[in-house]
């Protein structure tokens, strides 16, 4: 009887735990839907002027529009579109006319294309803040003499190029420009958690199989 009564308990608590689990992947997915909401409705609001002092926590995926010129010193953020193109991001400093000096996100770029000449000078730019998570332990130092980064470290781009660390993806720009805008959306933020509900109560069903089986047997061992 204190075998039933263990295997019982050990499975009951191990049955619970993944349950648990479960249901904690559920709430998860509700909580990543409203974040993924909240940032859909603020990438697709109505532009505002540039902030004073941007922030990660504040103003990220905020839509702003800005007017000034585009210098013709650029960086290129080596990319891979979804489509598998491989390419460049440029990256270059808008000046407005307060004097401020940002980072622009002008869009993709063939590899072909990568030091063809673009146009700079006046440009009206609506777009998103951005602090983007491009890179990770795993990334490869920028290659400073062919002009390559391999993330768009905000940090970095800013004292390459003597601006704010505040980054604009480009949406739209006037007049067009040459590169082709990659604007900023949510579908690359992953929401796995239904994935992973499935798994823990997939889990808990075999779990409760198991201890039944393994019940059924102890019984009839104990009987015979």
């Amino acid at each position: 009887m204190r075998g039933l009564f263990f295997l019982s308990l050990v499975g009951g608590l191990g049955l619970l735990a993944l349950l648990s689990l479960g249901v904690w992947q559920m709430q998860r997915m509700t909580w990543k839907e409203d974040v993924l909401a909240t940032i859909d409705a603020r990438i697709a609001a109505d532009p505002v002027s540039l902030p004073i002092a941007p922030s990660h926590e504040q103003d990220r995926y905020r839509a702003v529009t800005v007017s000034g010129e585009i210098e013709a010193s650029e960086l290129h953020v080596f990319w891979v579109t979804k489509e598998a193109e491989t390419g460049y991001r440029i990256i270059s400093p808008l000046v407005t006319a307060e004097g401020r000096r940002i980072l622009v996100d002008r869009g993709f770029v063939p590899a072909a294309a990568k030091d063809a000449p673009r146009t700079s000078g006046a440009s009206t730019i609506t777009g998103n803040l951005l602090w983007p998570d491009d890179g990770d332990w795993t990334t490869p130092a920028p290659e400073l003499g062919a002009n390559i980064l391999y993330a768009r470290d905000v940090p970095y781009m800013a004292e390459r190029l003597n601006t704010e660390p505040v980054l604009v993806v480009v949406r739209t720009a006037s007049p067009g420009g040459d590169a082709i805008p990659q604007p900023v959306t949510s579908a690359g933020i992953p929401n796995n958690h239904l994935q992973y509900a499935i798994t823990w109560f997939s889990l808990a069903v075999i779990w409760a199989a198991m201890t039944a089986y393994f019940l059924r047997r102890s019984r009839a061992k104990s009987e015979g």
